[in-house]
């Protein structure tokens, strides 16, 4: 995958856990539906996970296959 398209991958992601995270809270307080809310707020956590492990920098394949253990 191209970089500029991981990029804008995982910024859409961003924004979607924000919108996420922002409507479980608004479910919770305005509309008194915890259970929805709090699934939403979990899901849109579980995006900024994502985001986080695929921004976190890894060692490179060629690197892992030569050392030893």
């Amino acid at each position: 995958m191209a970089p500029s398209m991981a990029g804008a991958i995982l910024s859409i992601l961003m924004l979607a856990g924000m919108a996420l995270t922002g409507g479980g809270i608004y479910a919770i307080v305005k509309k008194d539906d915890r259970k929805r809310g709090m699934l939403m707020i979990v899901a849109g956590l579980v995006m900024f996970a994502n985001v986080a492990i695929s921004a976190i920098p890894g060692p490179d394949l060629p690197g892992l296959e030569n050392s030893t253990p």
